[in-house]
């Protein structure tokens, strides 16, 4: 059986998505951030010692890392939603698989941190704004370009992408009127029945 730690809102509830579009057991260990620093609690280094979430246990193991996650949870099922087998569709699924966390989650990152900063943490945020537009503007490119990031069908790529623009859009100036591609695409991640029953499994998540 597979066991997804989980730590409210975070990446971790892309894994519990991707476990259910690719219908595989598992169970959910839930961990709650500290209310003060936001940070996650430290029961989690008993699961691994970076204290990261999401990690899975499987099979007498711990895997850390939402990517090297997404890739053996495909692999343990047999390659569903794994890369296309046409090659531009593949580069371009493993393109986004690395991207997701690689170059579109820093700025963001970055920009929640500074937010905490007194004084001059908002004039900070100001200046990464334009790094994360350039961003958003080149993902609208794509996402008007084909239905989903790989190409015309739904991979583990689109599951990897789904928490930077969800991110975004709560924090970083992913809107309707700009991005009407990538408003879209969450509209359409949303209703999917898996992702339903990930929030489900997961509990509350601010960025749905």
């Amino acid at each position: 059986m597979i066991t997804v730690h989980h730590l409210e809102n975070s990446r971790s509830q892309r894994i519990l998505w991707l476990l259910e579009e690719l219908q595989l057991p598992y169970q959910v260990r839930r961990y709650e951030r500290n209310k003060a620093t936001m940070l996650a609690p430290p029961e989690l280094r008993a699961v691994h010692p970076l204290g990261k979430s999401p990690a899975i246990s499987h099979d007498g193991r711990v895997l850390i890392e939402t990517g090297a996650i997404v890739e053996y949870l495909v692999e343990l099922a047999g390659g569903k939603l794994g890369p296309p087998a046409e090659r531009e569709e593949a580069l371009r699924h493993r393109q986004f698989l690395h991207y997701a966390e690689g170059s579109a989650m820093p700025p963001l990152v970055i920009k929640l941190v500074l937010g905490r900063v007194p004084f001059f943490g908002k004039r900070a945020q100001a200046r990464i704004q334009p790094w994360i537009d350039i961003h958003l503007d080149w993902l609208e490119t794509e996402m008007a370009a084909r239905a989903w990031f790989a190409g015309e069908a739904f991979t583990a790529a689109d599951v990897m992408m789904s928490f930077p623009l969800e991110a975004a859009r709560n924090r970083a100036g992913l809107s309707a009127q700009r991005h009407s591609n990538l408003t879209d695409f969450l509209a359409r991640i949303h209703a999917r029945p898996a992702y339903q029953a990930a929030l489900a499994q997961g509990g509350p998540y601010a960025y749905a």
